[in-house]
């Protein structure tokens, strides 16, 4: 059994955030997706951990910081339901709307 899945947006936001990253630098970018991977296998493993943003979605979600980029997962689901990976500079609340 998956520990963890990506949903359709999920995995559209790591691509693009490997494509912006391998502009400068195909090294770092894998080492950046590196990271998201061993991260999510972390979460994964211990769920629960990270911290709600109930100002910028009122779905039973928590947040995970990784660089600059915060990884949202659905809370008590199995598997572990990585819905999506975003820079946390950006205008969140419109975009979580529809995740």
């Amino acid at each position: 059994m998956k520990r963890f899945e990506l949903t359709r947006q999920a995995h559209a936001d790591l691509q693009n955030i490997w494509d912006f990253i391998a502009q400068d630098s195909l090294d770092a970018a894998d080492r950046v997706l590196d990271e998201f991977q061993h991260t999510i296998a972390r979460l994964a493993a211990i769920p629960g951990i990270g911290h709600t943003r109930e100002d910028l979605t009122t779905q039973d979600s928590l947040f995970w910081p990784t660089y600059s980029y915060l990884i949202l997962y659905r809370k008590n689901s199995t598997p572990l339901l990585i819905v999506g990976v975003l820079h946390g500079r950006r205008n969140l609340q419109p975009i979580l709307e529809y995740r």
